[in-house]
């Protein structure tokens, strides 16, 4: 397509910009050496022609698309390779590739070997010995190996100890005794395992002298690293199409007496002696070290997910004109209504503030990791706490932020060349893998009942969950004024009520005679609200403490709109959750009044800036690979063009004509 104008409408958004929208964006891509290293790596992968579609994938068939982002996923990683060869393969060389918006401009529907860097590799490193890093390591960071995580079972998810595959220790040989005991033991969805991977650390229940001993990891070769067939005992394959990530290749494994050796076990948390006996781990979380760091990088990409779907929207808010206001006026664009600035700017917003906040979680898990290594768990599980929940609640509002930004562009949006169904679908995975949502929330809440409990006690609790110290100090909560400090505050005492709602209930339901565990299943409710109202304070204390922390550092005009966007954020948290802060504070008629005309003044005071806000996301049309977000904004082309694309348009006259219909419509002559 030739190169077009900028549309009228969406340059006039432009022009109107009181900030220069560039140095969000290297703010965005984390500094200036980032923001180079941004450009240069799409450089080298988007104008690669290796790695362009001809043909909309959505036209594949499932095989065709697997084998097609296969390829490309190849070429990505002989890429990946020279920049290695080169010292050029960063961290943010990974993210950008592999769960970053570069990766999802390559590879739309999901790259086969992501769970080889992001699950595999990263396992190996977190639970196996200096010994097992030095055998495997290598091999897998040049690819010579290919592997999986296999966690999940077809029966069993998030609830780990429910796990069926067995591994049972052969003394006389030294060997690990790997089965699938039944259907529901088979591992069910880890990418990459159906066709791809030749390897797999496999989670099993592990028995030595007899004895349970809990679970371990196991490095398991699952095919002939020549032929790729796969080896007795292995039964494997594709589960099939799916909602979203179309392209992993998720995979089942069965395996029944599949022997390993005992150096395979991942053993630098746990050990199993050659004559069997068990070395037990200092901290069985340890275990669990791999999932909490993908859950932490998680937050960062459902960040991404918001910039790209409130990028098409408002870009197409922009263009799109309809309904007039004043019926004596043209139709206007529809960003001019009020309701559409409610649907997309607090997407705007929340992006900027899960970014924010992923980047500081993601700080806090690499300081922590240095004091695991040095032996100090003191701050394991806050960390494990925080990122559950976080995981929990970033996920589920990017999802619902996706469909709502899809939502504000009618009927264009539900079609497939807006790209919202592939975002959709990319996001709302998020709310299931690495954690069921429901079950990180009440993990969440075990924590919170117990710190509860300790701050009954007089015992001074670890900075994120200090607010409910202030809460047993001051119950009452005073001279709420609206401002952005006290909505934070307010935050803070809400989630502690809550807490301790959770926290009495339970102690309630024991006194009635049941279990703790019993009584923990009556009160789910009250668990998840108090952790989803604990990790919606740590996102409003973090919002107002990162952005205001940047707002100092940029140009005063882009602190002016980053503040409002700080200001929305914060307020229409408040009002979504109003129901909690009217049970626990004394707000009045007014005091609600105010923030509902400040939520629209914030809407008012943002529309200037929404184009070039959502510009500064600097996101390529490649990445965001919609014909209603293109930066040019012809919106209307660009539906015709893919249109014109479509396979059934290639002939004036499809041969299900002369075949059916034809027939059909002859029959009764």
């Amino acid at each position: 397509m030739p190169v077009q104008e900028i549309n009228p409408d969406l340059q006039k958004e432009r022009n109107t910009a009181s900030f220069n929208p560039n140095e969000f964006s290297v703010w965005w891509a984390g500094g200036p050496a980032q923001y180079e290293q941004k450009k240069a790596l799409e450089k080298m992968f988007l104008d690669d022609p290796e790695l362009k579609d001809d043909l909309p994938i959505s036209y594949l068939s499932h095989k065709e698309l697997y084998e097609h982002s296969l390829r490309k996923a190849c070429v990505i990683g002989e890429k990946i390779r020279k920049l290695r060869a080169e010292g050029e393969d960063g961290v943010d060389t990974y993210n950008a590739l592999l769960g970053g918006s570069l990766g999802a401009a390559i590879l739309k529907e999901g790259n086969p070997l992501t769970l080889h860097y992001v699950m595999f590799v990263p396992t190996i490193m977190g639970q196996g010995t200096m010994e097992q890093q030095v055998e495997w390591l290598s091999k897998a960071w040049d690819c010579e190996i290919i592997g999986t995580y296999a966690q999940t079972e077809l029966g069993h998810g998030t609830f780990l100890r429910g796990l069926e595959t067995r591994a049972d220790y052969d003394e006389k040989t030294q060997e690990f005794v790997i089965n699938s005991p039944t259907i529901t033991a088979y591992k069910w969805w880890p990418g990459g395992l159906g066709h791809t991977a030749n390897h797999a650390v496999v989670v099993a229940q592990l028995y030595t002298k007899g004895e349970f001993r809990g679970l371990a990891p196991f490095i398991v070769q699952l095919r002939h690293s020549d032929t790729h067939e796969p080896l007795p005992g292995i039964d494997i394959g594709d589960i099939g199409t799916k909602l979203g990530m179309k392209a992993v290749n998720n995979g089942y494994l069965g395996l029944k007496n599949v022997r390993v050796p005992l150096k395979n076990m991942l053993m630098k948390n746990q050990q199993v002696l050659p004559d069997g006996t068990y070395v037990a781990p200092k901290n069985s979380v340890l275990t669990y070290g791999t999932m909490m760091f993908v859950r932490c990088a998680l937050i960062r990409d459902t960040a991404q997910s918001l910039a790209k779907a409130s990028t098409i929207a408002t870009r197409y808010a922009a263009v799109r004109r309809q309904s007039p206001i004043d019926p004596n006026q043209p139709e206007p664009q529809i960003m001019d209504h009020t309701t559409q600035q409610l649907k997309l700017f607090p997407q705007i917003a929340k992006a900027i503030v899960f970014k924010a906040t992923g980047d500081g979680i993601w700080n806090m898990y690499n300081v922590l990791s240095g004091e695991i290594e040095q032996g100090n768990l003191d701050r394991l599980p806050e960390m494990h706490a925080l990122s559950c929940c976080l995981k929990a609640i970033c996920s589920a509002d990017a999802a619902a932020g996706v469909e709502t930004s899809r939502l504000a562009c009618g009927g264009h949006g539900f079609l497939e060349v807006s790209n919202f169904p592939t975002i959709y679908g990319m996001t709302t995975a998020v709310c299931t893998y690495e954690g069921e949502n429901t079950v990180m929330l009440l993990q969440t809440a075990r924590y919170l009942v117990k710190v509860y409990g300790q701050a009954l006690n007089g015992e001074k609790l670890v900075p994120t969950v200090a607010y409910i110290n202030d809460f047993l100090k001051e119950r009452q909560f005073v001279n709420f004024d609206g401002s952005l400090e006290c909505i934070v505050r307010a935050f803070h005492y809400v989630a502690a009520n809550k807490v301790r709602i959770a926290y009495e209930r339970i102690e309630q339901r024991r006194r009635q005679g049941h279990s703790a565990e019993v009584a923990a299943n009556l009160c789910g409710i009250e668990l998840t609200q108090a952790a989803d109202l604990h990790g919606r304070a740590f996102l409003a204390q973090s919002a107002y403490n990162e952005i205001l922390a940047v707002s100092r550092a940029v140009s005063p005009a882009l602190a002016d709109v980053l503040k409002v966007v700080l200001e929305l954020y914060l307020i229409d948290a408040c009002l979504n959750r109003i129901g909690n802060f009217l049970r626990f504070i004394d707000l009045t008629d007014d005091d609600v009044s105010k923030l509902e005309l400040r939520l629209e003044s914030c809407l008012k005071s943002l529309r200037p800036n929404a184009v070039a806000l959502v510009d500064s996301f600097d996101l390529h049309d490649r990445v965001l690979d919609s014909a209603l977000g293109a930066y040019d904004g012809n919106v209307y082309d660009h539906i015709f063009e893919s249109a014109k694309k479509n396979p059934l348009n290639k002939e004036p006259v499809n041969a299900s004509f002369h075949k059916y219909l034809k027939p059909f419509m002859k029959a009764h002559l």
